[in-house]
């Protein structure tokens, strides 16, 4: 009989862990001591992209660096996999007791740091977004329609069934759009590439459906903006941002000229320093 509840209780445990494994939205990594930063990455970037920038703020403060789902080395999980990332990271800050942390989002990081505050803007001290907005589905898809996206659709499809050489041509078209600095379009594209094929899919799917652009106006810390002006320009890029921020009270802007979608590559510098202000203020 023993030796029964043993198996038992042996296969309840192996159970569990599995199914922790599997529940598994993100994977985090804790750098240095003080007022909590959650550092979220952009779409099919590792925590890695923050590291010039962590290796600088973990002086001061604590750092938690996020790896979401199906990204780098962390294991995918199945959808809604935008919302499970979500209910992740509030439990995340429930159990770690983050009283007032706050969020630095880069690109999908930014706009879940948005999302996140629209709930409970109160477990936040401040959010800085780092070249995201509130609805990326509207700023790419003519006559949007949040309710007319779903999983299933031709472009899906021909992701989901591209080659290993079409996809890797894709990428490195993509990542060299999104960045002046050369030297890091191979870790850009590296990133694109090893993400799991389905989260990539799927994953974007969830984003462009997603639209924050009335329900941010229930936000009530600072939210700063930190944006990119190029490949388009800087009066392009504003009448972007005031259009899709009009109903968020409250908030600044600030233009990171010479830069285009990651600004931790092209102006390292000028990120550092924003964040900097905005963290003693």
């Amino acid at each position: 009989m023993k030796t029964f509840k043993i198996i038992v209780l042996l296969t309840i445990s192996i159970f569990s862990i599995t199914l922790e494994a599997q529940n598994k939205s993100f994977d985090v990594k804790v750098e240095g001591k003080g007022e909590p930063i959650l550092l979220f990455p952009g779409f099919t970037c590792t925590g890695d992209v923050w590291k010039d920038t962590v290796k600088e703020l973990s002086k001061t403060n604590e750092c938690h660096v996020f790896t979401f789902a199906g990204f780098g080395d962390v294991p995918a999980i199945e959808k809604p996999w935008l919302t499970k990332i979500k209910e992740g990271v509030n439990n995340y800050i429930a159990k770690n007791k983050l009283q007032k942390a706050t969020i630095v989002g880069h690109s999908m990081g930014g706009t879940l740091g948005l999302w996140l505050a629209t709930d409970q803007s109160s477990k936040f001290k401040k959010i800085i977004v780092v070249d995201a907005l509130p609805s990326a589905g509207a700023l790419m898809i003519p006559n949007f329609n949040s309710e007319t996206i779903s999983y299933d659709n031709p472009y899906n499809q021909r992701v989901l069934d591209m080659d290993a050489n079409s996809f890797e041509v894709m990428a490195s078209q993509m990542a060299g759009g999104m960045s002046l600095n050369k030297e890091k379009h191979a870790l850009i594209k590296e990133w694109i590439i090893k993400a799991d094929r389905k989260t990539y899919v799927y994953g974007y799917t969830d984003l462009l459906k997603l639209d924050l652009r009335t329900s941010i106006a229930k936000i009530s810390i600072p939210v700063v903006v930190l944006a990119a002006t190029q490949p388009y320009g800087e009066n392009v890029v504003k009448k972007t941002y005031e259009e899709q921020y009009k109903n968020l009270k409250g908030y600044s802007i600030k233009y990171a000229k010479e830069s285009a979608h990651f600004i931790m590559f092209d102006q390292p510098k000028w990120l550092l320093k924003a964040i900097h202000e905005e963290l003693q203020e």
